[in-house]
This record gives C-alpha cells, structure tokens and sequence, in this order.
C-alpha cells in the first residue's frame, strides 16, 4: 500500500471519528427524519449478517446459508404485526421510498391516476411526479389543501377523488404536523375501487407509541414506513396491511423488482427496536409529542413566527418555524449549524416549488434529542439557542461552545433495553476468539 492509501485511510478514519465526537457528544440535531439505536440494537447489527445474501422470502431463498437470518425475519415480521395491531409485514424494502415504489407498482400502472396529500400537507417527493410515482409513469393528482386546519381539505378531495376515481390515494408523508383525514377519506376511496396508502415514515414510533392514530384502523388498505425516524431502529422500510391477498401481491414485486439483497444485518436490530418499542414505546412516544409542542411554544415566545399556533402548533414530532424575518431557510440553516444545531431548510404551505432551494422554513424534529433524555426544560433551552443565533445575531461560534456544554449532560440513550436485563452480556457479535 503506498503512503498516499494510508493517508486517504487515515483521513477516513479521523473524519468517521470526528463526526461521531460531534453528532453525539457537542450537537443538538433536529433532523425529522434522523434518530440513533440503542447500544444493544447496535451491537447485533454489526454482525455476519452484513456480508450475506438472501434473495426472496423466508424459508423459500435462492441462497443457501441462510437458516438462521429466515427464522429472524420471519419472527421479527411478526412481531411488527402485533406491534401494528395485527398486520402482515414485509421488513425487505431497504427504505421508506422503496415500501412505496413496491406498493405503488402493484396498484396502479403506467397511466393510470393517483390521488396524493399536497407538498403543503406533507407529501413525500417519492408520492409525487417527480419522485417514484413519476417513475413509474402514474398520473400524480393533487388533493386541495386548506391553509385554516394546514391540513388536506377533506370534503374538497372527497369529491375530486369521485371525480378522478384513481387507483390509489396517498396519505401520510415527511413534513406534517397533524394526522391526515383517512376516516374521512378512506369510505370515498372504497367506493370508486381505490385503495389507500398511507405513508407513515415519520410518524411509525408515534403509532406503535399510541400518540398517533394507526392508519390500518381508521381503512387503510397498505402503511409504509421507515425504520429509523420516530421508530428508533437501523435505516430500513416495511410494508404493512391487513389484506392478506392484497400484501401477498405486493411482497411479490419487493424481489426482484425493486430489492435484492435487502441488508439482513438490518433485522435483528430491528427486532431489538421493536422489543424496545413494545415496553417504552408509549412513554418515548408521549414525551416526543409533548418536547416538539413545548419546543414550538417556546420558539414562539422567544419571537419566532411558528407555524400552527391556533391548532396548538403540532401532534406530530415535528416543529415548522417561518425563519424569513431571519434571512430565510438556508442561511438560517448554515447560521444554526456553525453554533452546532442541526436543521433542515423546508418549503412552507405558502412556498413555491421554485423557492426549494432557499425556503422561508426549518423543518424541526425532537425525536432524537428526546431519546437522549431532554424534556420541556431542555427544549426551552434549545429556542434560547436559536434565539441567540438568527435574532440576537451572536457569533455561531460562540453559541456552539455552549451547546457543546449543554448537549455534554444528554450523552445516554433513554427509552432502551439495558443488556443486563437478558441475563447475560452481549459480546461483540463479530468476536470470533470466545
């Protein structure tokens, strides 16, 4: 190896290593759709696992050597289904995304209409004509949104979705604040053949939380989520439906259509995730609703202009803040992350497509900083913070040495299995000399 693959190397490692010194010991991240596993969740997911193959279903692989990651699957499938409220659950797809390519594929075909929530109610772009729908040649049709409730206008996409009669309707998504209408909707659907999809990528701890409501109780006919938001697991999608016929059809098209390996180490971390979900999930799922409105409160009454304030600002885990008094989204963003707080740039209800790039919000999300244990008291800190940065115009650097301070008392993962707990020590899982 010559000196130049060893400094690149080097300078991976140092990089790997100064990141994670960052992310999880002097940052405040605020990222939606961001979230860490536990200790024990991440040590069954550095395992052989990773290196391996297993091509179709449980039980019916086209690799050999695979006995052990069937029986895994295969119960930790289950087991979301019980957490689902009694759901057959695909655990293949490797994203959110995917679970919806897969879905979308089955239900509808090139040319034929899909009704969708709007951007401003929080579709995600894979629901969209340019994202996965656009893909697979399905028409995207646009539901109306009403800015009073910031939600879809429900009676007014009842009667559009009598009028299009698609063949699938689209509700869930990335950037909402409130559970979208699928009792309402749902009925309307049925009645001209169209299925219902819900896409609950953020919102899945919420739901298996009990701080949501379950989309497959209120007629969903499919949920896709991911794995790795308000669910605290690896990165990773599913699929999930109480139609046997329906779900069996559409586990079909997950291999070969749109996964082939599907990262197995992925599932005995889920399989911690979700035994972690079952016994804190609703405490964790309470206290993220409870920090994202207390959060919000407090933005708003350090002076920012925060979004929802008459339906009491948010349900969800998420916090949207009208930053444009602060220069708009992307430098409010870059200002917030030189003083160590992490955000995203959004587009808000009353945004064009155009002003993507540069919008007049930040999306926020506590899910991951609740799991480290902040509560409203935090949270109050936190909008100081963002106080000090995009209103009083304090130096970024200056602000970052006390979030570094601050964050340094929120280092242990909360709402987890402690190993001790199984009996025994779970040992490096890739340690061959024991």
């Amino acid at each position: 190896m010559q000196a130049s693959e060893y400094e690149f190397l080097r300078n991976v490692i140092r990089f790997t290593r100064e990141n994670n010194e960052w992310r999880m010991r002097r940052a405040i991240n605020l990222i939606a759709s961001e979230n860490v596993m536990s200790p024990l969740a991440l040590k069954v997911y550095v395992s052989d696992f990773m290196h391996r193959y297993a091509e179709g279903k449980p039980f019916k692989r086209y690799y050999q050597g695979t006995r052990y990651i069937d029986e895994i699957e295969s119960a930790t499938q289950e087991f979301m289904g019980e957490l689902l409220g009694g759901a057959y659950v695909d655990l293949r797809p490797v994203s959110g995304t995917v679970a919806n390519a897969s879905t979308f594929r089955v239900l509808a075909g090139p040319g034929d209409k899909a009704v969708i929530a709007p951007v401003q109610a929080g579709a995600h772009v894979s629901h969209t004509k340019f994202g996965t729908l656009g893909a697979l040649g399905i028409e995207h049709v646009e539901m109306p949104y009403d800015p009073d409730s910031m939600n879809v206008d429900a009676d007014k996409a009842a009667k559009l979705i009598e009028e299009v009669k698609p063949k699938f309707i689209v509700l869930g998504g990335s950037v909402y604040l409130f559970p979208h209408p699928v009792k309402e909707l749902a009925p309307i659907a049925h009645s001209v053949g169209a299925r219902v999809v819900y896409d609950a990528a953020h919102v899945l701890g919420l739901i298996v939380g009990k701080a949501w409501p379950n989309p497959l109780d209120r007629g969903a006919d499919v949920m896709t989520a991911s794995t790795h938001k308000t669910f605290p697991g690896p990165q990773g999608g599913l699929i999930a439906s109480r139609d046997r016929d329906l779900f069996k059809a559409i586990s079909k098209v997950v291999f070969p259509w749109f996964v082939s390996n599907h990262h197995l180490h992925r599932l005995p971390a889920t399989a911690v995730t979700a035994v972690e979900m079952k016994l804190y999930g609703e405490d964790y799922a309470k206290a993220i609703v409870s920090n994202a409105r207390r959060l919000a409160e407090a933005l708003a009454a350090e002076g920012f202009k925060v979004l929802g304030e008459h339906l009491g600002y948010t349900r969800s885990h998420q916090v949207l803040v009208d930053v444009r008094a602060q220069g708009r989204g992307a430098k409010a963003a870059t200002l917030l992350e030189r003083a160590n707080i992490i955000v995203n740039k959004n587009l808000l209800p009353y945004d064009k497509p155009e002003d993507v790039k540069d919008p007049s919000g930040l999306r926020l999300g506590v899910q991951e900083m609740t799991r480290f244990g902040m509560g409203k008291d935090e949270m109050e800190e936190i909008a100081r913070f963002f106080k000090r940065v995009l209103i009083d115009r304090e130096d970024p650097e200056s602000v970052a040495r006390d979030v570094a301070e601050f964050r340094s008392n929120f280092l242990r993962i909360h709402y987890a299995l402690d190993e001790r707990e199984l009996g025994e020590p779970v040992t490096s899982l890739l340690d061959l000399s024991h």
